[in-house]
């Protein structure tokens, strides 16, 4: 995923984890859109919603959410899958 933030021009973090979870390679990354951010967040693995996401924090929320999931014996992609439903509503994915 740093290949393609870095090598594409205005790719980011969540839409290259985007492209490599649609790929098939996307089950132990977390895409931090600010839907799952909320519900991580309520769950209490992160305090609080970060105002603007760099890098660094992305990795350390992701590594929290990361412990969440060995706890709750969820895998990322289910897990990205299932609080995206309890926001949206739906799966079109």
């Amino acid at each position: 995923r740093n290949w393609i933030v870095y090598h594409l021009k205005g790719m980011e973090m969540s839409g290259a984890k985007h492209h490599i979870r649609n790929l098939g390679f996307g089950r132990d990354i977390a895409i931090l859109d600010r839907h799952i951010l909320r519900n991580i967040a309520a769950l209490g693995v992160i305090e609080e919603i970060p105002k603007s996401i760099t890098e660094k924090n992305y990795y350390e929320i992701e590594s929290k959410m990361r412990e969440y999931s060995k706890i709750s014996k969820i895998t990322m992609d289910k897990l990205d899958l299932i609080l995206w439903y309890k926001e949206a509503g739906e799966i079109f994915k």
